[in-house]
C-alpha cells in the first residue's frame, strides 16, 4: 500500500548548514539507489547541484529580510518518503507520481528533487524541497496536521492513478482525550464560557454591569484588554480569543436582545458545521470499484445528504432549476467581491510591513554604504561590511521597485497599518457569511446537477436547440 512520511531536517550536531544539506541531499541522489540518476527529477533547480542553490537561496533570503531563526530550530529542507506497494509500480510512474505530489504540496513555490530509490523490495520516493520560496521573500511554514493533509494528498494523486492506499490507517496510540475520557478537566477557556453564560443568563443591564458580575464570581478583570483571569490561572484569557458567541461584540449584543444565547456547547465553540456535503460519485469513484464497504456506506452516505439537500432547497424556495443557478452564482461573486477586497487590503498590509524592514534598514546601512563608495567600492571593505551593504542594495531596489521619489515616514506607515488593519477585521464577518452562503448554495447546485444528471454535454445540446 502507498504509505508517507513527512519529515523536517535540521542543521546536524557538530556541522555546518552546508554540510548538512549536502549530506542530506546526497543520500537521495545515491547513484546505486537510483540506477546511476535515471529516476531523478528536479523542478526550479540542478540535481548536480541542487546543495549549492539551495544554501544560496537561504543568504538570499536573510539579505532580503533580515530574518533569520535560532540554529537548532531552523528548518534547511523538508522531506517526504513515499512508498508503493511492491510490484504495483515502475520506478518511470512512481518518479512521474512524485513530481506531481511535489507540484501540487508546494503550489510552485519551492524548488524540488525527487529520487525514486529501487533498491528496496518495494519503490519508494525521497522528495527534498527547500524551506526558501524561490522568490526568497518567505518560507515555507509547518502547520498543525501538515503529515495528515500531505497523505491525504498522496492518497488522492495514488487512486487518480489506480494504485492502492491504506485507507484506515492506525494511529499509534491513544487519542490523549480519549484516554482521559471523564476525567479530563475542562479548560480555562471552557470555564470561562460557562461563567459568560451564567452571568448572561441573569439580564445584566449593560457591558459594564456585565464586567462587574464577572468580578463578583471570581473572575479578576482587566477592562483595558478585556481580559478574564480565574484564581488558580497564572495567565489571563483574552475575550478575543474565545472567538464566537463569546467576543466582547457578540456578548454587547447578547446583552441588547440583538444575539440568540447559544443552544449547546458544541455549537458554541465550534461554530455551525454544514448541514450537508458534496454526494460520492458512484459511477466514477476508483475507491467504491476497489471497495464493496466502501461503496455500501458511500450509498447510505447519499441518501443521507439528499435529504438535507431537499430540505434547503425547500426552505429557501428554490424549487426553480434557474433560480438556483442563478442565487449560486449571486452567492460565488458576493464571496470573491469580500475575498478580492481581504487580498488587496492584505497585499497592502504586507507591502506596508516589508517596507517598514527597508527602511530600517535603509536608515541603518547608510553610513556603511557611503563609506563603501568614497573608498571606490574597495572589496576588502565589502568583505568586513557584506550583510550591511547586500541591506542598504535591497532596501534601495525595492524603493525603486515602487518608484518612491519620498520616502514616507514610519509613522504614517503605522497609522496606514492600523486603519488597514481595522477595515479587514470589519470585513471579515461579511466575508465568513458570504463564504458559508456560498458553500451551501454550491454543494445545493452541485448535488441537483449530479441528481439531475445536468452534464456539461445537455447544456450544449440545449444552448443550440434554444439558438434554432
Amino acid at each position: 500500500m502507498a504509505t508517507t512520511r513527512f519529515i523536517t531536517r535540521h542543521i546536524g550536531k557538530g556541522k555546518t548548514i552546508a554540510v548538512s544539506i549536502t549530506e542530506c541531499l546526497d543520500y537521495g541522489n545515491n547513484p546505486v539507489k537510483t540506477e546511476d540518476g535515471k529516476y531523478v527529477s528536479s523542478y526550479a533547480c540542478d540535481p548536480r547541484t541542487i546543495d549549492s542553490e539551495f544554501l544560496l537561496a537561504k543568504h538570499q533570503y536573510f539579505a532580503i529580510t533580515g530574518r533569520k531563526q535560532h540554529r537548532d530550530h531552523d528548518v534547511l529542507i523538508y522531506q517526504i518518503r513515499q512508498s508503493f506497494k511492491p510490484g504495483e509500480i515502475s520506478p518511470e510512474e512512481a518518479n512521474r507520481i512524485g513530481y506531481e505530489m511535489a507540484r501540487r504540496w508546494t503550489k510552485g513555490c519551492h524548488a524540488f528533487m525527487v529520487t525514486t530509490h529501487t533498491d528496496k523490495t518495494h519503490i519508494h520516493n525521497h522528495i527534498y524541497y527547500n524551506s526558501i520560496k524561490l522568490d526568497c521573500t518567505g518560507k515555507f511554514r509547518d502547520f498543525l496536521g501538515s503529515a495528515k493533509a500531505m497523505r491525504r494528498l498522496s492518497d488522492l494523486i495514488c487512486l487518480e492513478n489506480g494504485l492502492s492506499i491504506v485507507e484506515n490507517p492506525k494511529r499509534k496510540g491513544k487519542n490523549y482525550a480519549v484516554w482521559l475520557g471523564d476525567k479530563k478537566a475542562p479548560s480555562f477557556q471552557e470555564k470561562l464560557r460557562q461563567a459568560i453564560d451564567a452571568v448572561l443568563a441573569e439580564k445584566p443591564a449593560d457591558f459594564n454591569a456585565f464586567l462587574l458580575k464577572m468580578e463578583a464570581v471570581g473572575y479578576v478583570v482587566d477592562r483595558q484588554r478585556l481580559s478574564f483571569k480565574a484564581s488558580d490561572q497564572t495567565r489571563p484569557t483574552r475575550l478575543r480569543s474565545l472567538k464566537g458567541d463569546y467576543t466582547e461584540e457578540a456578548i454587547r449584543e447578547r446583552i441588547e436582545g440583538k444575539r440568540s444565547t447559544p443552544t449547546s456547547q458544541s455549537n458554541a465553540f465550534h461554530g455551525d458545521q454544514p448541514k450537508f456535503n458534496l454526494l460520492i460519485d458512484l459511477q466514477n469513484s476508483i475507491k467504491v470499484k476497489n471497495s464493496p464497504g466502501y461503496e455500501r456506506w458511500a450509498k447510505v452516505f447519499n441518501l443521507k445528504q439528499l435529504a438535507q439537500t431537499f430540505n434547503f432547497l425547500e426552505e429557501n424556495k428554490l424549487t426553480d432549476y434557474a433560480v438556483l443557478k442563478e442565487k449560486t452564482a449571486e452567492a460565488v461573486a458576493r464571496f470573491n467581491d469580500f475575498s478580492d477586497k481581504i487580498k488587496r487590503t492584505e497585499n497592502r498590509m504586507s507591502e506596508i510591513s516589508a517596507l517598514q524592514k527597508h527602511i530600517s534598514n535603509y536608515s541603518r546601512t547608510r553610513e556603511v554604504y557611503t563609506g563603501y563608495r568614497k573608498v571606490g567600492y574597495n572589496k576588502k571593505f565589502y568583505a568586513e561590511h557584506e550583510s550591511e551593504i547586500l541591506l542598504h542594495k535591497a532596501a534601495k531596489q525595492a524603493f525603486d521597485a515602487q518608484n518612491l521619489k519620498k520616502l514616507p515616514t514610519v509613522k504614517a506607515l503605522k497609522q496606514e497599518y492600523a486603519t488597514l488593519l481595522a477595515e479587514k477585521k470589519k470585513m471579515y464577518q461579511s466575508y465568513r457569511q458570504a463564504k458559508e452562503e456560498m458553500q451551501k448554495y454550491t454543494v445545493a447546485k452541485a448535488n441537483a446537477d449530479q441528481l439531475l444528471n445536468y452534464s456539461a454535454s445537455q447544456q450544449v445540446k440545449e444552448n443550440r436547440e434554444t439558438i434554432r
